[in-house]
C-alpha cells in the first residue's frame, strides 16, 4: 500500500495541471457522465516514481470505455471532476465486475482524501454498496473539485465502462438491471427444469448434457454479470478470482460434448468429431492454467480457443444438415447463429467498436436466452423424429415379423420332409455306429490282448531261462550221481561178499580196506554228497520261480482282494530277472506296509511295464555296460500306499512325458513295443481309485510315483 501511494504522489506531482486541464462538469442531478480519462499501464514489480516521466507516461483515452485487454500490468486511470449540480450524494461505477483489483483514490489539491478498493481479490462483504458492479463514493460537494485515480489489475479482460450518477437514479438503474437478470435466470431455470424433466422421463444423453448445458450458461452469465460473486460465493475469492476462465472453459467443454450427442457427430461427421475433441482438451488445460493460478494464461486459450471452436460448431451443424438433412442440424445452426451474432455484438462493444448501451450490455444474455429456448425446442422435435423413427421402426419390424411367420410356415413345411429324411439317415447312420462301436470293442479287447501276448512272451522267455539254468544244474548232476551210486552198489556188493566168507576179520579188514582204496570211496562219498547238493539248490530255484509265476500270475484279479504289495514286486523281479543280465542292480526298499485291497493281477502287470520300461531306458544309457540301478521303493501313508520306480536310464523331454500316456505312443523302435503297456498302466490304477505320476530329466532318470488307497472306496 506504501509503494502504491508513492506512485500516487509522484503521479499528483508531475501531471497536477494536466488532470486538471479537462475537468468533467456535473450540471444537473440526472446527468449520466462519463468523464474523459487519461491512462497508464506499468508492470507491477516496478516503483512508479522510477519511470514516470510527468505528462508522458499518461495518455489521453479517445474511446469511451478504457480498454486494456489482457494484460499483467497494473493500469491507472485518472480524471478530474466539479460538481456544478445540487447532487452531493454522486457515485462512480465500474461497470465490469470480473476485475480482480479496483484501488479508488481521491486526491484534492495534492492531498490524498480518500481511498477505498474492492475486486474479486478480496471478499465481497468488505464492498461498501451490496451492488454487484464496483460503486464508489466520490465525496464531492456542490462547487467542488477533486481528481480521482483508479488502479486496476485482472487476470482476463481489462474493461472499465465508467459513470457518475446520483444515487437515487443508480438504485433505480439497478433494479432495473436485476429485474432483466430475474427474467434471463428465470428463463434459464424454466429450461433446465423442462430439460432435466424430459430427461428423467426419456433417458437421452443428450438432455442430459443440455441440462449441463443450461447450468453451465446461467453459471457463466452469473460470473460475468457479477451475480456469482454476490450469491455463491462472497467469502471465498480465489474462486471469484478464476471464475471467469473455469466457467468459460466449462461451459465450453459441456458445449462440444452436448453437440456430439445432439448431432451425433461420431456417426455424421467423424472429422468434425475429432477436432471438437481437440477443442475440449484446450479447454481442460486452459482449467488447469486457471486452477494453479496462470489466470492471464488461461483467459488468453479460452479466448484463443473459443473463436474457431465456436465456428467449427456452426460449420458441424451445417454440415450435417446439408449432407443429411438432419432437422436437428438445422435448429442448432439457428440457435447457435443468433448466440454467436450475441458474442460478437458483445466483444464488439467491448472494443469499442459499436456504442456501448443497454442493449450491447445486455445481447450476450439475450442471445444466450433465446439460443437455450431454441435448443429445447431442437430437442422437443428431436423427441418427435425419436417418435417418428420409432413408429417406422416398429412398421418395419411388423413386416419383417409377417414375412418371418411366412417364411417359418414355408420352411416348417420343407423342415419337415427334411426331418423325415433325416430321421432315416440318422437310422442308417445310427446302425452304422452301433456296428463301429462293436468294432471298437472288439479292436480294443484285441489289444489289450496283444499287450497281454507281448508281455505274455516276455514272460514265458523269461521263465523259460530262468527254470533252465535250475533244471540244467539238476539234470547234468543226475548223471555223475548214477555213476557214482552204480560204483557204491558195487562197493557194497563186494563188501557182502568179503562179510560171507570164512576168512578171519583180520584178513576181511584188509580186503576192505584195499576195496576202499580201490574204488577211492572218500572221493566217492564227497562227490555225491556235492551232487546231491546242486540238485537241492537246482529244485529249490525252480520252486521259487514257480511260486514267483503263482504269485505273479494270480487268475483272481477280477475280485478285489487284500494283497502284499512288496511280496507283488517281489515276483515281478524274478519274473523279469532274466533282463538284468547281470549289468542292472536291483535296488528294494520296502516299506512297513498293510495288504492292500487291489486286483493283484493287474497290479503285476503295471509293475512288470515300468521295470521293463526302465530296463530299456538303462539299457539304452549305459550300452550293456555295468553301472545301470533301479531303485524300487514303497511306503505308507494314512490312508495310500506309495509305490516308486526310479532308474538312472537316459530319461525323458518335456514333450514325450505330454504324451506318455497316450494309446500307441511309444519311444522304442518299430517291432519292440506297441505302446499300449503305459496306457493300460494309467487306466489300471486309475481303476484302482489311485494316481500315477511321472518326472524325469533327460540323461539323468525317471521315477513314477504310484499312490493307492489301502481301502478302496464302496468296496
Amino acid at each position: 500500500m506504501i509503494r502504491h501511494l508513492l506512485c500516487l504522489l509522484a503521479i499528483i506531482v508531475c501531471e497536477k495541471p494536466a488532470f486538471s486541464q479537462h475537468p468533467l462538469n456535473i450540471i444537473n442531478n440526472s446527468t449520466l457522465s462519463s468523464p474523459k480519462v487519461n491512462v497508464w499501464s506499468t508492470p507491477e514489480d516496478k516503483e512508479l516514481q522510477d519511470i514516470i516521466q510527468c505528462d508522458s507516461l499518461f495518455r489521453p483515452l479517445d474511446s469511451k470505455i478504457p480498454n486494456f485487454l489482457v494484460s499483467d500490468n497494473w493500469h491507472w486511470i485518472v480524471f478530474s471532476v466539479v460538481n456544478h449540480s445540487l447532487e452531493k450524494n454522486l457515485k462512480l461505477e465500474i461497470a465490469y465486475p470480473t476485475l480482480d483489483k479496483v484501488h479508488f483514490i481521491k486526491v484534492v489539491n495534492g492531498d490524498i482524501i480518500s481511498s477505498d478498493s474492492a475486486g474479486e481479490s478480496y471478499s465481497f462483504n468488505t464492498r461498501k454498496t451490496e451492488f454487484k458492479n464496483y460503486v464508489f463514493d466520490l465525496n464531492l460537494n456542490q462547487y467542488d473539485t477533486a481528481t480521482y485515480f483508479i488502479r486496476i489489475r485482472s487476470g482476463d479482460q481489462v474493461i472499465a465502462p465508467i459513470k457518475i450518477i446520483a444515487l437515487n437514479k443508480y438504485v433505480s438503474q439497478n433494479a432495473s438491471d436485476n429485474l432483466f437478470a430475474g427474467m434471463y435466470f428465470g428463463i434459464i431455470l424454466v429450461m433446465f427444469l423442462y430439460n432435466i424433466f424430459i430427461f428423467l422421463s426419456i433417458r437421452d444423453r443428450s438432455y442430459f448434457f443440455y441440462v449441463l448445458y443450461i447450468l453451465s450458461v446461467g453459471l457463466t452469465q452469473a460470473v460475468l454479470n457479477g451475480y456469482a460473486f454476490k450469491y455463491f460465493w462472497p467469502e471465498l475469492p480465489w474462486i471469484a478470482e478464476r471464475g471467469t476462465q473455469l466457467s468459460g472453459a466449462l461451459v465450453g467443454i459441456v458445449t462440444i460434448f452436448f453437440v456430439r450427442h445432439f448431432l451425433r457427430t461420431k456417426t455424421y461427421a467423424p472429422k468434425f468429431n475429432a477436432l471438437l475433441t481437440i477443442f475440449a482438451f484446450i479447454y481442460f488445460i486452459s482449467i488447469v492454467f486457471a486452477l494453479f493460478g496462470y489466470l492471464t494464461i488461461a483467459y488468453n486459450l479460452i479466448n484463443i480457443n473459443a473463436g474457431p471452436g465456436s465456428f467449427i460448431l456452426l460449420f458441424t451443424g451445417i454440415y450435417i444438415y446439408k449432407r443429411y438433412n438432419n432437422r436437428s442440424a438445422l435448429f442448432f445452426t439457428i440457435a447457435w447463429s443468433i448466440f454467436l451474432i450475441s458474442v460478437i455484438v458483445f466483444v464488439l462493444k467491448d472494443v469499442g467498436v459499436i456504442p456501448y448501451n443497454n442493449f450491447t450490455v445486455l445481447g450476450l444474455q439475450i442471445g444466450s436466452a433465446i439460443e437455450v429456448t431454441l435448443l429445447s425446442f431442437a430437442l422437443a422435435d428431436r423427441i418427435n423424429i425419436l417418435k417418428k423413427e420409432k413408429e417406422q421402426s416398429q412398421a418395419a419390424a411388423l413386416f419383417a415379423a409377417q414375412e418371418n411367420e411366412r417364411i417359418i410356415r414355408e420352411q416348417n413345411i420343407i423342415l419337415e420332409q427334411k426331418v423325415t429324411e433325416r430321421t432315416v439317415e440318422l437310422k442308417t447312420t445310427n446302425k452304422e455306429l452301433n456296428k463301429t462301436l462293436i468294432d471298437l470293442k472288439e479292436t480294443q479287447s484285441q489289444l489289450v490282448e496283444s499287450e497281454k501276448m507281448a508281455s505274455l512272451g516276455q514272460l514265458t522267455a523269461g521263465i523259460a531261462h530262468e527254470i533252465n539254468n535250475p533244471i540244467n544244474f539238476v539234470t547234468s548232476n543226475v548223471k555223475p550221481l548214477k555213476r557214482d551210486v552204480d560204483l557204491l552198489l558195487e562197493l557194497i556188493n563186494k563188501l557182502e561178499t568179503i562179510a560171507k566168507s570164512n576168512k578171519s576179520n583180520t584178513e576181511k579188514e584188509i580186503e576192505i580196506q584195499a576195496l576202499k582204496v580201490g574204488f577211492d570211496f572218500d572221493y566217492l562219498q564227497e562227490e555225491i554228497t556235492f551232487l546231491l547238493k546242486g540238485i537241492n539248490e537246482g529244485s529249490t530255484r525252480t520252486a521259487e520261480i514257480v511260486k514267483g509265476l503263482r504269485i505273479f500270475s494270480r487268475v483272481d484279479e477280477d475280485d478285489l482282494k487284500k494283497a502284499d504289495i512288496n511280496e507283488g514286486l517281489d515276483s515281478t523281479i524274478i519274473i523279469i530277472n532274466n533282463l538284468l543280465n547281470g549289468r542292472i542292480i536291483i535296488e528294494k526298499n520296502y516299506g512297513n506296509i498293510p495288504l492292500a485291497e487291489c486286483y493283484p493281477g493287474k497290479l503285476n502287470q503295471v509293475f512288470l511295464n515300468l521295470i521293463t520300461n526302465a530296463i530299456y531306458a538303462v539299457n539304452a544309457q549305459f550300452n550293456q555296460d555295468p553301472g545301470g540301478i533301479i531303485r524300487i521303493e514303497t511306503e505308507a501313508t494314512q490312508n495310500s500306499i506309495l509305490i516308486r520306480i526310479s532308474d538312472n536310464g537316459i530319461g525323458m523331454n518335456e514333450s514325450t512325458l505330454k504324451k506318455l500316456f497316450e494309446p500307441f505312443f511309444t519311444t522304442k523302435p518299430v517291432g519292440e513295443g506297441t505302446g499300449l503297456g503305459l496306457s493300460i498302466s494309467y487306466n489300471t490304477i486309475k481303476k484302482h481309485n489311485g494316481t500315477i505320476h511321472v518326472t524325469s530329466t533327460p540323461a539323468i532318470g525317471t521315477t513314477f510315483t504310484i499312490e493307492i488307497p489301502i481301502i478302496q472306496p464302496n468296496s
